[in-house]
């Protein structure tokens, strides 16, 4: 039985005759639905889709109730969008979906990852040294989190591809065991191409559990090769900070951004430079007096692939 189609669609020559490259993003589309398997990073990495890591999908913000988003689009840069529906994410949530996937990436996306709470616990690094101090809260936690994150809706738009969908497709949970078995959407994959996601040092990340703004600048500048300046408003918008927000004009405005500056965004900074380069990975960031963020940090070794191929691409250019 054909499964019934809305609209008119175009046939496959036709879209190969009037957009050469269609052809070969149908056939990547095909090959990462067809093999839903994620990149296997490294033990201390965790990988993470370049758009939610430049992004206020998962946002620097304070504990405490969050508002429930319906559709609303996501503060992203340019190349990225994101529509979202569901109640607003922080960063504890992220450190739960990369745990999630990281361990999804052992199995192909759509086979169901098993762990107990504990275990999960120590994975995203709950609990104190070693999980040794996990109690009733942090399983209350985990729950909490899984089930918000199951509850989302989102629309993830990267370059020609989007994924829309849920963070966790479903979960089912052993009652006496606190055993979880935890399934994510095989389609998901579509986000995880080449060059469209990120490996973050889960060390240094860890090392920042408390510090949102910290956690998140971390993420965003690691998906970037050569940081590129950037204004502190826009650093604002896209970590998703409420600060302001209730403002009624514009001077409450920017008394709000400049107090955001001297009291999150600069401490942030030192704290992400101090366990960065404690990681043995080189990293500043400065807010200029032009109100411009500068930030210099060593590139990771694929990020060094990835400008060396640059760099060659564009002495073939000059020659020929």
């Amino acid at each position: 039985m054909e499964a019934a189609t809305l609209g008119a669609a175009k046939p496959r020559q036709a879209l190969v005759a009037t957009d050469p490259l269609a052809g070969i993003r149908q056939r990547n589309i095909e090959r990462a639905l067809a093999d839903a398997q994620l990149p296997l990073w490294p033990e201390p990495m965790r990988g993470v889709p370049n758009g939610v890591l430049r992004s206020a999908l998962f946002g620097a913000i304070k504990r405490g109730k969050r508002r429930y988003m319906e559709r609303e689009p996501i503060a992203c840069v340019k190349g990225i969008s994101i529509i979202y529906t569901g109640p607003r994410l922080d960063q504890s949530d992220l450190d739960v979906w990369e745990g999630a996937l990281h361990l999804a990436r052992l199995v192909k996306l759509g086979n169901r990852i098993e762990f107990t709470e504990k275990a999960f616990l120590r994975l995203i690094g709950r609990g104190g040294p070693g999980g040794s101090n996990i109690g009733k809260s942090d399983r209350e936690w985990l729950r909490k989190v899984l089930a918000r994150l199951t509850a989302t809706a989102v629309e993830v738009t990267q370059g020609p591809y989007t994924y829309g969908g849920s963070l966790i497709d479903e979960y089912f949970r052993d009652g006496i065991s606190s055993r979880y078995a935890v399934i994510l959407n095989p389609r998901m994959k579509a986000i995880f191409n080449r060059d469209s996601w990120t490996q973050v040092d889960w060390s240094v990340r860890h090392a920042l559990i408390g510090h949102p703004l910290a956690q998140w600048l971390h993420g965003f500048y690691s998906t970037h090769a050569e940081p590129i300046p950037y204004k502190v408003e826009t650093l604002h918008l896209l970590c998703g900070s409420e600060a302001g927000e209730n403002a009624r004009n514009d001077a409450e405005r920017r008394k709000a951004l400049l107090d955001w500056t001297d009291d999150s965004l600069i401490p942030a900074f030192e704290a992400l430079e101090r366990e960065s380069n404690k990681a043995g990975q080189s990293f500043s960031g400065e807010v200029g007096g032009d109100g411009l963020v500068r930030v210099s940090r060593l590139p990771s070794a694929s990020q060094q692939r990835h400008l060396r191929g640059r760099a060659g691409g564009r002495i073939m250019r000059q020659r020929t």
